[in-house]
């Protein structure tokens, strides 16, 4: 039985031991029998952490654009060992995540027009910090944006006192 229930969840989409182990304890599978089932299904391949996790990190930082504290969280979240996030985090290039943030800016900058500097950085800071980029990264990459579209951003903005709150968490 506790094997037909990983199969059937294996089918349906990739999933780590820590999901197949959880779904056998809600189903009412004991415990010995689980963990039996789980080892040989590990043994096999069909449970791979890190390939879970590798391909895990590919598939979201390339469709939803999420950096690394984001993915890390995911993974997390999915019960995956902390080294083999290491490992797959490990795997997106700061070059690669930069790229990403500019191109996910990009994508943004024009619905923001009609406001003002100081709303449009936070607003879209705020994006990149809920995507999971570093606020550095973000800031320095909305300033990019905004200074290729050619505004000036020098009038009126605090740049520390900015800097400051997108360290504090994510701006509105």
């Amino acid at each position: 039985m506790a094997r037909l229930i990983c199969l059937r969840q294996l089918t349906a989409a990739p999933r780590t031991r820590a999901q197949l182990a959880d779904t056998l304890r809600r189903r009412g599978v004991p415990d010995e029998a689980a963990t039996v089932v789980l080892a040989r299904f590990a043994e096999v391949g069909l449970i791979n952490d890190a390939m879970f996790a590798s391909a895990w990190v590919e598939s979201r930082h390339h469709g939803r654009g999420l950096g690394r504290r984001a993915l890390a969280a995911e993974l997390n979240q999915r019960g995956v060992d902390r080294g083999d996030i290491q490992a797959a985090v490990a795997q997106l290039s700061p070059e690669a995540e930069l790229a990403t943030a500019q191109a996910l800016v990009q994508r943004r900058l024009a619905s923001t027009a009609a406001q003002p500097a100081a709303v449009r950085i936070r607003r879209l800071a705020g994006m990149l910090a809920r995507k999971g980029y570093p606020p550095g990264l973000a800031y320095r990459v909305v300033r990019e944006a905004l200074e290729q579209e050619g505004q000036d951003q020098a009038v009126g903005i605090d740049d520390e006192a900015l800097e400051a709150e997108l360290a504090d968490g994510e701006p509105s």
